[in-house]
């Protein structure tokens, strides 16, 4: 990176806000490696990724802000201070207990909310799923799964009453609350529903491909096939696709 930043035209012009970008999408392209899991992939993303750790760094260290020790020595201390029941003589019993802690000691940092380590930025669902896992970790959760569905019918049924009154506004009220009830029944349930739906998404994307294939191949356009004869290729996807 040192030689990168001296030499190369590209990499002399970048900054934190030109980078910031380009993060995003490498994530994203771990996110879709580790979906598929293609292990060789993963490797590669993540080595991608690893390249802009150094390059902030390398930035960060020519504004004499941190360098890449001052990084890599700020999440060692924070792992430490946040892991009491390894490192101190705290003592828990599961997983939760130590979830329920480490967000106690997020607040005694200084964080004047626990909800103010959800990034602004992320999309909607995964927000969602972040807000209700980080409120469930100071105890502000439903005790059982049912209770949850029970919440899920309830904004269903309040949906399908905004249906009848034809207010956009409220109908996109009432949606929403049905997307977050659903999210947090996803989370009772051991579901990650960022991951359930973009496997969806992927199912489907290739069950319709298929079937643009399949009405290549009868010398059929999809523009000019019936709902129902688009429905017998839909039909054989699905033992191709599951």
């Amino acid at each position: 990176m040192d030689d990168l930043r001296e030499k190369c035209p590209w990499d002399k012009k970048q900054t934190l806000e030109s980078l910031r970008h380009l993060t995003i999408e490498e994530t994203y392209e771990l996110a879709d490696a580790i979906l598929d899991n293609d292990l060789e992939e993963i490797k590669k993303e993540l080595g991608d990724i690893l390249l802009h750790i150094v390059f902030y760094a390398k930035i960060g260290s020519e504004k004499q802000a941190f360098d890449i020790a001052d990084v890599a020595n700020a999440i060692s201390d924070k792992l430490i201070d946040r892991h009491p029941h390894i490192y101190g003589d705290f003592e828990v019993n599961d997983e939760k207990e130590v979830k329920e802690n480490w967000e106690k000691l997020k607040l005694k940092e200084g964080k004047k909310s626990v909800l103010e380590g959800v990034p602004r930025s992320l999309p909607a669902m995964i927000k969602a799923n972040r807000i209700q896992d980080k409120v469930a970790g100071v105890g502000f959760d439903w005790e059982k799964p049912e209770q949850v569905w029970e919440k899920v019918q309830e904004e269903l049924t309040e949906l399908n009453d905004e249906l009848k009154s034809a207010d956009q506004e409220k109908i996109e009220k009432e949606f929403g609350d049905v997307l977050f009830s659903m999210v947090n029944y996803a989370r009772f349930i051991g579901v990650n529903p960022e991951n359930a739906l973009e496997k969806t998404n992927k199912k489907f994307i290739q069950r319709f491909q298929y079937l643009e294939e399949a009405s290549k191949k009868v010398g059929k356009s999809l523009h000019d096939m019936t709902l129902a004869e688009m429905d017998v290729f839909w039909e054989e996807s699905k033992k191709h696709f599951q």
